[in-house]
């Protein structure tokens, strides 16, 4: 039995959870609403205060979906009731980024400023004095998705460590070149 599959999703005060045909997942909260198809071998049970997934054997396919549908459902509970945030970090002279509206400028040393438009769900603050961009919503796939897409616009390089970073992220730093001995 997967010890994260089987571990029943309580659910919080003020968050309905229903279950429609196919295993679509509706869950609505306080921050908003989520929805998804999940996989149509696992069943999924409100009972009570708490969601149960269960798997119907212990095929392979299943025992790999059982712990994923559970933790896309927790996510989604999660993130009606909290968001999630991931916050990046611009180093380097020059690199900055600014916010007007839905719309993001960051100039990255390019002859051109990179212009990215929040997502549907998402949205972004920059904080100018200590040059970081946090990224929020309540969907945790589009959270971290967008956040990766902005760090790929100049992903940090390990001579000096410029670029854009996650702030918990640790970058190994390579030596520069060495004199003519």
């Amino acid at each position: 039995m997967s010890r994260i599959g089987k571990m029943p999703i309580a659910i919080p005060a003020g968050v309905t959870v229903s279950v429609a045909e196919n295993n679509k997942v509706t869950v609505k909260g306080p921050k908003g609403t989520l929805e998804r198809v999940l996989p149509a071998a696992m069943t999924i049970k409100v009972e009570g205060n708490e969601v149960v997934v269960t798997r119907p054997n212990d095929l392979k396919q299943n025992r790999a979906l059982h712990g994923l549908t559970r933790t896309l459902i927790n996510n989604m509970v999660e993130g009606v009731v909290n968001g999630y945030s991931k916050v990046l970090e611009i180093n380097g002279t020059g690199y900055r980024a600014a916010k007007s509206g839905k719309e993001m400028t960051l100039t990255l040393g390019y002859s051109h400023p990179v212009i990215m438009v929040d997502p549907e769900g998402i949205t972004t603050e920059v904080d100018t004095n200590t040059n970081r961009i946090t990224v929020k919503g309540i969907d945790k796939e589009k959270v971290g998705q967008y956040a990766a897409e902005i760090r790929a616009k100049r992903g940090p390089e390990p001579y000096k460590g410029k670029g854009i970073k996650y702030v918990d992220e640790i970058i190994r730093r390579k030596a520069g070149k060495t004199g003519k001995k």
